[in-house]
C-alpha cells in the first residue's frame, strides 16, 4: 500500500530531491505540491494525505498555523515533517506534534532512518479485498479486483464486472467512494472507475478507456486535478515514447 504524501513548499529545486529521494521506497505517492500555506492547506482537505512536507521558511507562522486549523476540519490528522536550512524552527515543530525534522540539504542516512520509523509507527494495512452488498436478508460479496467500474442510476449504484455481469446496489454513488481501495478513483459525477483497467486517459476529449470490454468513460473538469493525478500515477512504471 502506497503512503500518499503533500509538499508546501516554495522551493521547486528542493521539491524535486525530497520526489526523487521518496521514489527510491517505492510505496510514496506525491499527490500535490504547493507554493503557499494557503494552497497547501486547501490541498490537505481535498486529498487527505498520510504526510505533509513542510519546508519552513519565511511562511513559517503561517504554516504551524495550518496544522492548529487542520483540527477543525478532520478527523485524522496527516503527519508533518518539517524541512529548513536551520533549526531554527525545530522547537515549534515539536510543539505543533511534527513527526519530524529534516534539515537542508537532504541527508540520506537520516531521511532512511526517519522513513523506517515511519513505517514502524504507521504501517500500511491491506486494503479490503472484498465488498458486501446488502439488500434486506440477502448478502452478495464482489472482489474488488474484479469490478471495472461503478456508474451512478439515480439512488441506486451498478457494479460493471470483468465478466460482463452488473450489480446493482440501492445505495448511491458516494456511499461506495470511501469504502473502496485506492486504485478506485471517482472521475466523475456519475462513475468510480478501476484504476487497474484504464488503458488510455484521452484529455482532449475528456474520456478513459479501458482494456475491457472496449469501454469509455467520461470524466469531468471538476475531477481533472485527480486524473493529472492519475496519469502521473500509471506514467510512474511506464516506459515513455515522450521527448
Amino acid at each position: 500500500m502506497e503512503y500518499n504524501y503533500t509538499i508546501i513548499d516554495s522551493d521547486a529545486i528542493s521539491n524535486l530531491q525530497l520526489r526523487t529521494l521518496l521514489e527510491e521506497y517505492g510505496d510514496f505517492n506525491c499527490v500535490s505540491e504547493n507554493h503557499t500555506a494557503n494552497d497547501g492547506l486547501n490541498s490537505i482537505l481535498k486529498f487527505s494525505p498520510d504526510i505533509v512536507f513542510i519546508n519552513l521558511n519565511k511562511q513559517a507562522a503561517s504554516l504551524f498555523q495550518i496544522v492548529i486549523e487542520l483540527h477543525q476540519y478532520m478527523n485524522t490528522i496527516p503527519m508533518f515533517i518539517g524541512i529548513s536550512k536551520t533549526k531554527e524552527y525545530a522547537y515549534d515543530a515539536i510543539k505543533n506534534g511534527f513527526f519530524d525534522y529534516w534539515l537542508l540539504p537532504f541527508n540520506e542516512f537520516d531521511i532512511r532512518k526517519s522513513i523506517l520509523k515511519l513505517k514502524k509507527k504507521a504501517p500500511k494495512e491491506k486494503e479490503p479485498q472484498t465488498l458486501c452488498l446488502k439488500s434486506y436478508n440477502d448478502f452478495q460479496y464482489l472482489n474488488t479486483a474484479d469490478i471495472l467500474y461503478l456508474q451512478a442510476d439515480n439512488n441506486t449504484t451498478e457494479f460493471f464486472m470483468k465478466d460482463g455481469t452488473v450489480n446493482n446496489a440501492f445505495k448511491t454513488l458516494k456511499t461506495f467512494e470511501n469504502q473502496l481501495p485506492k486504485n478506485f478513483v471517482r472521475i466523475h459525477q456519475s462513475y468510480i472507475v478501476n484504476t487497474d483497467y484504464i488503458s488510455r486517459i484521452n484529455f482532449g476529449k475528456s474520456i478513459c478507456a479501458l482494456n475491457q470490454g472496449d469501454k469509455q468513460l467520461p470524466f469531468s473538469k471538476s475531477y481533472k486535478d485527480k486524473m493529472d493525478q492519475l496519469k502521473k500515477t500509471l506514467s510512474k512504471n511506464s516506459v515513455s515514447s515522450l521527448n
